[in-house]
């Protein structure tokens, strides 16, 4: 796909349009004080959420699932507000791995994030203007927190799992050390229990991008009804890279040009690796806040559990009753097998009940996103027999 630059421009437009849409989505208004980790108290914000399939009587079939840096609370079907397909429909849905015809699965968009629920685009009540960077820095345990509140609301005491990859698995094992009690199964998928150098330097490279584009203004660009595009693209764009392998992206791509017999000796997208990320960077930023990026990629760089807990990662997950399965790929190289398998000698160390799987993909970060047969297959069967474990569990 060669992008016409010209076309860019309606982006930001698109993007406020697509806002408006955002009052008829689920929200919970949370009254309940939630004291930050910045040392922040607040309540009477919004937490916007989705769900799938029913709710059982014993109400012992509830999936909390996370979603990632990107992505929000429509995890499956069509999302009402871009139209798109929902950012986990491969494995959630009727018949599928995540079974909504079973199971009874929640997932809220993050606060900080940008589909309804409390982030820096929302109005702040005391100047009637978006909050812009006046918004609190979060961190991984307070989107937690809110999230907790939600499952008080939905009248569910425990969950029979909590899911998620990438910063979705962050959130399962905070959750999980925050809330040992509240649920039976967790599959944090992809993910660490802390962010490495290298996680945090593409995270500010990021951040830098958003931040050097001269419509960004400080983070007072929503006054103006503009979007920082060129930064936010650019931003994507780092993530993206990120998010796949060296050899997939070379069989998917290698040296091919972008509809050409030859070099056009200019600056415009000669490869196909090129437009493809052009293309991705600049539909992203039709669905996203830039400040919102901030604020999220900062929640992902303060997370450390250890840091958490003075007896480190043992303490904890100590007294975790939590049956855990922790996922990995070969190709990853954001978050390796290497750390995920220090998360599982954690849990081991803390006597926890884990298992461990690494699933052989070429398709990097993020495989968990695409149809893994094997991937699919490994968290179905372990959902399941959560299930039988929880309902005999329950029946003693």
């Amino acid at each position: 796909m060669q992008l016409n630059r010209d076309f860019l421009p309606s982006l930001a437009g698109l993007f406020f349009y697509m806002n408006e849409k955002l009052e008829n989505i689920k929200k919970l208004n949370i009254t309940k004080p939630l004291l930050l980790d910045c040392k922040q108290n607040v309540s009477n914000f919004p937490l916007a959420y989705e769900t799938y399939g029913e709710l059982n009587k014993d109400k012992d079939n509830a999936i909390l699932v996370f979603h990632a840096l990107t992505g929000d609370q429509f995890v499956s079907g069509i999302n009402p507000v871009t139209k798109k397909e929902g950012w986990w429909n491969t494995a959630v849905g009727p018949g599928k791995a995540i079974d909504t015809n079973k199971y009874f699965v929640i997932c809220a968009n993050v606060i900080g994030g940008c589909m309804g629920s409390w982030g820096p685009k929302e109005i702040n009540k005391k100047t009637s203007e978006p909050y812009g960077l006046n918004f609190p820095v979060i961190t991984i345990r307070d989107i937690v927190k809110a999230q907790e509140t939600l499952l008080d609301y939905l009248g569910i005491k425990k969950l029979l799992c909590a899911t998620g990859g990438s910063m979705g698995g962050m959130q399962a094992l905070q959750f999980c050390a925050t809330f040992p009690d509240r649920t039976f199964s967790a599959i944090p998928i992809a993910c660490s229990t802390s962010h490495s150098a290298q996680n945090i330097a593409l995270n500010e490279l990021a951040r830098q991008a958003v931040m050097a584009d001269p419509v960004w203004d400080k983070g007072k660009y929503l006054k103006k009804k503009v979007q920082p595009k060129n930064g936010l693209a650019v931003a994507r764009m780092v993530g993206h890279i990120s998010y796949l392998s060296e050899k997939g992206m070379q069989e998917k791509f290698g040296r091919k040009l972008q509809e050409k017999a030859d070099y056009e000796f200019s600056f415009d997208a000669d490869f196909q690796v090129e437009s493809y990320l052009r293309h991705q960077g600049y539909t992203f930023v039709e669905r996203f806040d830039a400040n919102s990026i901030l604020y999220i990629t900062r929640a992902m760089d303060y997370f450390d559990l250890s840091r958490q807990f003075k007896g480190g990662l043992v303490e904890a997950f100590k007294n975790q009753q939590t049956k855990f399965l922790v996922i990995s790929f070969s190709s990853d190289w954001l978050y390796t097998t290497r750390e995920n398998k220090d998360t599982v000698i954690a849990l081991n160390a803390a006597g926890a009940d884990v298992s461990f799987a690494e699933i052989k993909t070429d398709k990097g970060h993020d495989s968990f996103l695409v149809n893994e047969p094997e991937f699919l297959k490994t968290i179905k069967g372990f959902i399941d027999s959560m299930h039988t474990k929880f309902k005999n569990e329950k029946r003693i």
